[in-house]
C-alpha cells in the first residue's frame, strides 16, 4: 500500500466513533446545543480548580463563571433533545426519524444503536457530574457576600459599605436575610428575579425603601444567635462629644439589657421577655408613626392609644407584631450622622482632636452637597487642606501629616454615609436605637399613649432602660473611679 494512502478501516473507525455525535446533532437546534455543551464542558475542565474552590476574583468574574457558564451548559443540554423533538414532529412517523439519524433499528444487536446508547449513557454520567458541580457552585455563589453586595454595584453599594463596617461584617448576608429552610430560599430567589429586572430596566427605587415588607421575621433569623431567653447583664456605654475647640466631654450610660426572667427590669425583659407579646399599628411605611400599641404579658393585656386615636381608627391600619427589627432596624447597615461620625473619629485619633477647629471645618465640608462620588473624592480632601492653609496656616505648615490624616478620614466618613447615585444623604435611613438622633424609643414611650380610661400610659422613665452616670462632662468621675480615664 502506498505510504500516503488512508486505510479505509481506520477512516471507518473514526466515522463510527463520531456517528453518535452526528446522530444527536442532525438538525441546527441540536447542533447549537452540542456546541454549547461541548464549549461549556471544556471551559469547566480548564477552570476546574476555580470551581472546586468556589471563589472568584471579582463579582463580574463570578457572574461569568458561576451563572453565565451554567446557563450555556444547561441551555445546550435542553436544545439537543428539543431539536430532535422538532425534527420528529417535522418528519412524522418514528421510522422516518430513525432513518434520518442513521439508526434503522432500536435493537441491541444493531451496532449503530449500541454505539448511540453507550455514548448517551457515558455523556449523561459526565454531564451529571459537571451539572452537579455547576449547580452547587451557582447556588453557593448566589448566597455569597460577594454576589449580594457587589454584583449590582450601584444599587447595593450603600448597604454593602455599611455592612463592611458593622458588627456583623463576618456574618453572611443570607444568614439574616434568608435564614435556614428551603421555603425562604425559594422565596428569596423569586424575589431576586424581580430585582434583576428592576436593575436591568433601571426601574429600582432611589433610595431603596425600608423597611423591607416581606423580610423574614427576626424570631427565625436574629434569634438564632440573640435569643430573648438569654439574660444580658448591664453594660457601660461611653458616648464621646467634642466642642469646636477640640475639648472632649463624655456621656456615660449603664444600659439595662435584661432578658429572659431578669426580675422584671431591662429593655429586653420588657419587650421580648417570657410571656410578652407586643403588637402595634403604624400609619407610615417607615413605622415611625405609631398610634396604637397592644401589650400582653401572660394573662395581662392593655391597649394604648395616641391622642385622638380610637379603636375604629386602628381597624384600618397596618398591624405588626413587634420583634428585634423594630428597634434594631439597622443592625448591619447603620449609617451615621456627621456629628456622631466626626466625634467618634476624633475619639479614636483618626482626626487629631488638637488640630485647631478641625471639628467645625470637618462638619462644614461633610454637609456640603456634591453631585457625584467622583467629585467628592477629589473635593473633600482638598477642602480640608485648603481650610488649614487659609485659616490655620501655622498648623498647615507644622502638622501637614496630621492635616492629611484628617482629610483622609473626613473623606472616609463621607464615603461610608453619602451616596449621590442612590440619593442617600445624612439621615436618609432612620436608626431606631436610642432617641437622640431620631424618635426611636419615643415613638411609643412618650407618656401620650394611654389606655382608654387614661389610667395607664406607656412610661417615659429614663431609668427603665438605662442609668445616666454622666452627661457631657469633661472628666467624668465615674470613668476615673472605674480606671477608664486618668485623673490628668
Amino acid at each position: 500500500m502506498p505510504e500516503n494512502t488512508v486505510n479505509p478501516s481506520q477512516s471507518g473507525d473514526w466515522q463510527q466513533r463520531l456517528s453518535p455525535l452526528i446522530q444527536l446533532s442532525n438538525n441546527w437546534i441540536s447542533r447549537i446545543g452540542v456546541l454549547l455543551v461541548t464549549t461549556a464542558g471544556i471551559l469547566w475542565l480548564f477552570l476546574l480548580p476555580t470551581y472546586l474552590g468556589g471563589h472568584a476574583g471579582s463579582a463580574y468574574i463570578g457572574i461569568l463563571l458561576f451563572l453565565v457558564l451554567p446557563m450555556f451548559f444547561f441551555g445546550g443540554l435542553i436544545m439537543i433533545p428539543l431539536g430532535i423533538a422538532v425534527l420528529r414532529r417535522k418528519l412524522g412517523p418514528a421510522g422516518r426519524l430513525r432513518e434520518a439519524i442513521g439508526v434503522k433499528s432500536l435493537s441491541w444487536q444493531n451496532p449503530d444503536f449500541r454505539r448511540l446508547a453507550t455514548f448517551v449513557l457515558g455523556a449523561t454520567v459526565v454531564n451529571v457530574a459537571i451539572g452537579a458541580n455547576l449547580t452547587y457552585r451557582a447556588v453557593e455563589h448566589m448566597d455569597s457576600v460577594q454576589f449580594c453586595g457587589q454584583t449590582c454595584h450601584v444599587v447595593m453599594k450603600p448597604e454593602f459599605t455599611a455592612y463592611q463596617n458593622s458588627p456583623h461584617s463576618r456574618v453572611e448576608c443570607v444568614k439574616c436575610h434568608i435564614g435556614p429552610g428551603a421555603s425562604w430560599f425559594v422565596q428569596s430567589k423569586l424575589s431576586g428575579v424581580h430585582q434583576v429586572f428592576a436593575v436591568t430596566l433601571n426601574t429600582y427605587e432611589r433610595p431603596i425603601q425600608v423597611p423591607i415588607p416581606n423580610l423574614r421575621p427576626a424570631r427565625e433569623t436574629c434569634e438564632g444567635c440573640h435569643w430573648p431567653d438569654k439574660f444580658g447583664a448591664d453594660r457601660l456605654r461611653v458616648i464621646p462629644h467634642y466642642s469646636d475647640e477640640g475639648v472632649r466631654s463624655d456621656s456615660v450610660l449603664l444600659l439595662r439589657i435584661g432578658g429572659g426572667s431578669a426580675g422584671g427590669y431591662g429593655i429586653h425583659t420588657a419587650h421580648v421577655g417570657k410571656g410578652v407579646k407586643i403588637r402595634y399599628a403604624h400609619t407610615d411605611r417607615e413605622r415611625q408613626k405609631i398610634p396604637w400599641v397592644e401589650y400582653s404579658r401572660d394573662s395581662e393585656k392593655h391597649e394604648f392609644f395616641a391622642p385622638k386615636t380610637t379603636q375604629q381608627d386602628v381597624a384600618g391600619m397596618d398591624v405588626r407584631e413587634m420583634d428585634c427589627m423594630d428597634c434594631h432596624n439597622r443592625p448591619s447597615h447603620a449609617m451615621e450622622l456627621p456629628e456622631r461620625a466626626v466625634d467618634r473619629a476624633m475619639s479614636t485619633g483618626d482626626i487629631p482632636a488638637d488640630l485647631p477647629l478641625v471639628r467645625k471645618a470637618a462638619l462644614e465640608i461633610l454637609k456640603t452637597n456634591y453631585d457625584s462620588t467622583e467629585k467628592a473624592e477629589t473635593a473633600i480632601p482638598e477642602a480640608v487642606r485648603q481650610y488649614f492653609r487659609e485659616q490655620q496656616p501655622e498648623a498647615a505648615a507644622k502638622r501637614a501629616s496630621d492635616v492629611d490624616r484628617a482629610a483622609a478620614t473626613v473623606l472616609k466618613i463621607w464615603q461610608r454615609n453619602i451616596f449621590p447615585e442612590m440619593k442617600i444623604t445624612w439621615g436618609t435611613y432612620i436608626n431606631n436605637i436610642g432617641h437622640n438622633d431620631f424618635p426611636g424609643c419615643f415613638r411609643c414611650h412618650d407618656e401620650e399613649h394611654k389606655t382608654v380610661d387614661g389610667a395607664k400610659a406607656i412610661a417615659q422613665d429614663c431609668n427603665g432602660c438605662h442609668v445616666l452616670l454622666a452627661m457631657e462632662e469633661e472628666k467624668p468621675k465615674i470613668l476615673q473611679d472605674l480606671g477608664l480615664r486618668s485623673e490628668e
